[in-house]
């Protein structure tokens, strides 16, 4: 592995989500090594470019039809490799900035709500019913309660201590990610750190929303995924909003994920 790689290697983030840890934010390195030095190619056009491309897979599925799917499938996926390209673009050109973090964040929360939008609209139009709209919807609200209610308990906090997000970060152990565990390269290391991966799937957010929406797509199994879909963003936003309801209430002042 060259320098170039090296360094564009460890752009990635250490503690990805499931699917884009192994699959995507590798591609994006990649990707990366190829486009990282046309300066006229910033990480907020790159962002711009996920979410183009997130709209057109979006734009597919309500069209319909398998072809369709299967392309907004491809599409989707592409979508999630620039959403990785550009954060890493960012930290090799040393250019991180809170509005294109902003950027990001919005384009991908509008991304989701696009694609789960039109995996329901596209469902309800095969079965000729409502339920998959519902489910969609559904889910869509208790995925946005899980990020709404983590920036009210921010807020809640710091208001109650200014030294809040401070000590939260005085508590981050050093380098300890799955990441860091495989530094060395060797193939026991890769595997221990490829399997503890795993479990991230049960965490249920965009880099598993990638992976099933494109595997509903190409199996034309929509309704099933969006029963998948809604019951494990009830059962996480009901179950993680409580969670910091108690450390408020508590005063515990406990890290909850997302």
């Amino acid at each position: 592995m060259n320098d170039k790689m090296t360094r564009l290697w460890a752009t990635k983030t250490p503690n990805d989500e499931w699917w884009s840890s192994f699959v995507t934010a590798p591609i994006a390195v990649v990707f990366n090594y190829l486009v990282v030095d046309i300066k006229w190619l910033t990480p907020n056009l790159v962002t711009l470019a996920s979410f183009v491309t997130a709209l057109i897979a979006a734009v597919l599925i309500v069209i319909g039809g398998m072809a369709n799917f299967i392309l907004a499938a491809a599409l989707i996926q592409l979508s999630h490799v620039f959403d990785c390209m550009d954060g890493q673009m960012a930290r090799y050109r040393q250019e991180t900035s809170a509005s294109g973090s902003l950027l990001d964040q919005v384009t991908d929360q509008l991304q989701v709500s696009l694609w789960f939008g039109a995996a329901g609209f596209a469902a309800a139009e095969q079965s000729e019913r409502v339920v998959p709209i519902m489910l969609a919807l559904i889910g869509l609200a208790f995925y946005s309660l899980r990020g709404y209610a983590k920036y009210v308990e921010i807020h809640i906090e710091v208001s109650r201590n200014n030294r809040y997000l401070q000590q939260d970060a005085e508590k981050l152990p050093a380098d300890t990610t799955p990441e860091a565990a495989t530094r060395s390269r060797d193939l026991f290391g890769t595997l221990k750190w490829f399997t503890r991966e795993q479990r991230k799937i049960l965490n249920f957010n965009e880099g598993v929303f990638i992976f099933m929406l494109s595997l509903a797509l190409v199996l034309d199994q929509l309704t099933p995924m969006l029963w998948v879909f809604a019951i494990s963003q009830v059962a996480l936003g009901t179950s993680r909003t409580w969670q910091r309801w108690r450390s408020i209430e508590l005063g515990l002042g406990q890290r909850v994920a997302k």
